[in-house]
Parts: structure tokens; C-alpha cells; sequence
């Protein structure tokens, strides 16, 4: 190995390489690198805030201003998980050239890390999108290639104003071959070059970058899929709701399933016109029972009736009669089939997903502990011998951290 370059710090860039040659995923959406913890290292449970962007309601004709106040919100990312891979050398190992050790050991090693954490964050991100396309029981593009439902995704984010660059998609490899077989004249070679060297690429099409990714989240529905709205009190009708009570459910519920309220449309973000399809919801509570067929549901988005937050309305546009009296006895219905897992593909925007990863702290033995950072992932490698044995060993670890932050600029495409 070369001189200038410890065993450590060469294993700590390979490894940056590798990963980032892997992350289907989290290569594909915001990554955030906070380099204020370069010094003193980032602890578990350290947050970072994130603003979001004001919403106005605008002002027609030359009345009187209507003056706003600017209020500006934030979210935060806590990083509070730290993940790692281990591993040791003997003597005759370490007299390898960096390519082959980064061939036989390195490499390996750093892609069941970041498998595992992109298979974790890829689960619970798209179990906070509730915008959904796709046919219960039908398979994307097993009908004569039919690609309707990645259409109607990539329509859908442009009804909720994502923007039309940094899009991409990760389908299971199952769908990717049903699409491809039916659609072979998109996915002629092309001259989009600059992504081919990341694990999964497969094409650009529909305004988006396509992936393939065997690790995107399987949803299993509960064992009764339809309700109704049960509110003898006005409680849980305020603007901002994210609760409801429902009956006329089986015993469980939960985490994930996505569900459409009679009545309820969505509407534009800004003109606030009513769209032709119902709002979306998805369920937020843990896997829970169901108590005589009653429970408190938890869902995304918020729900607002008026104001520059306003993102519901009747099939007209109107404001909603948002009351116990006026929602009570509506029909709730869940996508799919009770009891059947359907795999919840995604189409999204860079933005809609944040992964974020800081600076591990430095051991007082730092000779034998480095950091790298590269394109937004961090990594601290850690050195120890094994005298007895003739052994170097080695830690990788990686503090991260990861949030929907706008899961409006994300589309579940169900199978």
C-alpha cells in the first residue's frame, strides 16, 4: 500500500466510494451534511432544522393590502441512528493492493451497511406518503405494458406543484420487467450517461430517472379495509385536524394504509380549485386494535378548510362543512383488499425525502480514527490491533438520520 495513506484513511475513501455507488435510494433524494459537528463529533439524538417554505393567500384586484405575517416554520432531523460494519486483517491481507482489498472485503461489507439502511428509511419514508396510484390486484404494466399508474404518479406531482426536475422512480424488479416488456421503445439506450454508474439505474423516462430496487416497502392491509366517520362531538373538527373517529371496522388497523374520504377532494395548492379526485389520507398510528369495531385514526395531510392552507374542498371547490353534524356517517374506504400486501413502489422529487448523516466524534487514540465525508454521507473508520492473534481490526459507523418532509412531492405506485 502506498506510504502516504494510512490503512484507515484508505478504507475510509473506499468505502465512501462504494457506498456511494450503492444508494439506489438515498443517492436519489436530499442529503443533508452538517458540518458543525467537524470538531467535536455529532452525539445521538443531535437535530437539525430545516425551514419550510411560507404559503400566502393572495390578494385580488386594488382593495385594500392584505398584509401577512411571515409564518415561517421549520422541521428538524433528529440523527439517532448509528449503524456500522466490522471487520480485521491479518498481515497477509493488508499486503494486498487497495483494489483488491476493497474487492474482497471493504466492498462487501459496505454494501450490506447501506443496504440495510436504505431497505430501513425507504420503508418508513413511503409509509408517510399518501398519495396513491395503481389498480388493487394489478400488476403495473402486466396489462399490455400499461404504464397508466407511473403516468398518473408523475400528474399527480405536478398537481401538488413538485417540481419537474431531480424526479426520480424505484420499482421492484418485478414491475420493471413487466414495464420493459411492454414498453420496449422507451428504454432504447440514451445518452443519459451521467447516472449509469449508480447500482440500479435502468433509464430516463416521463420526466423522471427509473431505478430498480428490490428493497421498496410491501404493505399488508388490515383485516377490514372500509368505514364510517363516527363523531357525536365537533373535537376533532378543527382546522389542522389529523384525527378522526371511525367504526365499522374489523379488529386492526394499521401503520401505512392509505385511505379516501367521501366528500373530501383535494384541491390546488395555490388557486385552491377543487380537483377531480378525492384527497388521500394515510393512516399514522402503530399497528393497533380495533375496540367494537371503533378507533381514533392519525393521518397525513392535516387537514385545512380555509385560509392559505386550505387543501380540501368539496367537488366544487367550496369550503367544507367541516363539523361532527356535517362529516358524520361518511364513508371511509382504504385502498385494496383486507389482508393482501401490495408493494408500494415511489415516484418522488429529490426534496420530498431528507437523509442526513454527521460527524461521528474523534477517539482520544484519533491516529487510529478518521472521518470522510463525500456527497453528503459521513464516516468514521476506527483502528484497533489484535497483538495475539496478528490482526488489524476495524470499525465503519455512520450516524444518521432521515424525514418526509414533503411528502406531497411523493406518489406510491401500489401493485
Amino acid at each position: 500500500m502506498a506510504n502516504t495513506l494510512t490503512v484507515i484513511d484508505m478504507v475510509a475513501r473506499e468505502a465512501l466510494k462504494v457506498a456511494h455507488e450503492n444508494l439506489t435510494f438515498l443517492g436519489t433524494i436530499n442529503r443533508d451534511y452538517d458540518d458543525s459537528f467537524s470538531k467535536t463529533g455529532a452525539k445521538i439524538g443531535d437535530t437539525l432544522r430545516v425551514r419550510n417554505p411560507n404559503q400566502y393567500v393572495r390578494r385580488q384586484g386594488s382593495r385594500v393590502m392584505n398584509v401577512q405575517d411571515q409564518a415561517e416554520t421549520t422541521q428538524t432531523i433528529t440523527v439517532s441512528t448509528q449503524d456500522g460494519v466490522d471487520m480485521k486483517f491479518n498481515s497477509a491481507e493488508l499486503s494486498l493492493s487497495i483494489d483488491e482489498l476493497s474487492r474482497r472485503y471493504i466492498e462487501p461489507a459496505v454494501k450490506v451497511l447501506v443496504a440495510g439502511i436504505e431497505g430501513d428509511v425507504l420503508a418508513d419514508v413511503t409509509q408517510s406518503v399518501y398519495n396513491l396510484t395503481g389498480t388493487a390486484g394489478t400488476a403495473v404494466g402486466s396489462s399490455s405494458g400499461d404504464i397508466s399508474a407511473i403516468t398518473l404518479a408523475r400528474g399527480r406531482l405536478n398537481q401538488y406543484l413538485a417540481p419537474k426536475s431531480d424526479r426520480a422512480v424505484q420499482l421492484d424488479s418485478i414491475t420493471m420487467g413487466y414495464i420493459v416488456n411492454g414498453n420496449k421503445s422507451l428504454f432504447n439506450p440514451s445518452g443519459a450517461v451521467s447516472e449509469s454508474f449508480r447500482e440500479g439505474f435502468f433509464s430516463r423516462n416521463a420526466m423522471a430517472d427509473w431505478y430498480e430496487n428490490e428493497k421498496t416497502w410491501s404493505m399488508l392491509n388490515a383485516d377490514d379495509v372500509a368505514g364510517e366517520v363516527d363523531e357525536s362531538a365537533e373535537t376533532n373538527f378543527v382546522e389542522g385536524s389529523t384525527t378522526i373517529h371511525v367504526d365499522g371496522l374489523g379488529s386492526t388497523i394499521k401503520k401505512g394504509m392509505v385511505f379516501e374520504w367521501e366528500g373530501v377532494y383535494a384541491c390546488h395548492p395555490e388557486t385552491k380549485a377543487a380537483y377531480s379526485h378525492l384527497q388521500q389520507f394515510v393512516v399514522t398510528n402503530a399497528s393497533g386494535s380495533v375496540t367494537s369495531n371503533e378507533i381514533d385514526i392519525t393521518f397525513k395531510p392535516a387537514i385545512y378548510t380555509t385560509g392559505a392552507k386550505k387543501n380540501v374542498c368539496t367537488s366544487t371547490g367550496a369550503n367544507l362543512t367541516w363539523s361532527s353534524t356535517g362529516q358524520d356517517g361518511k364513508n371511509i374506504v382504504f385502498f385494496g383488499t383486507a389482508d393482501i400486501s401490495y408493494r408500494q413502489n415511489l415516484m418522488y422529487h429529490r426534496d420530498a425525502f431528507s437523509f442526513a448523516t454527521a460527524d461521528l466524534p474523534l477517539m482520544d487514540d484519533a491516529l487510529k480514527c478518521v472521518r470522510r465525508s463525500q456527497d453528503g454521507l459521513a464516516i468514521r473508520v476506527w483502528q484497533g490491533s489484535d497483538i495475539r492473534n496478528d490482526e488489524l481490526l476495524l470499525r465503519l459507523d455512520i450516524l444518521y438520520g432521515w424525514k418526509a418532509f414533503r411528502p406531497e412531492w411523493a406518489v406510491r405506485i401500489s401493485n
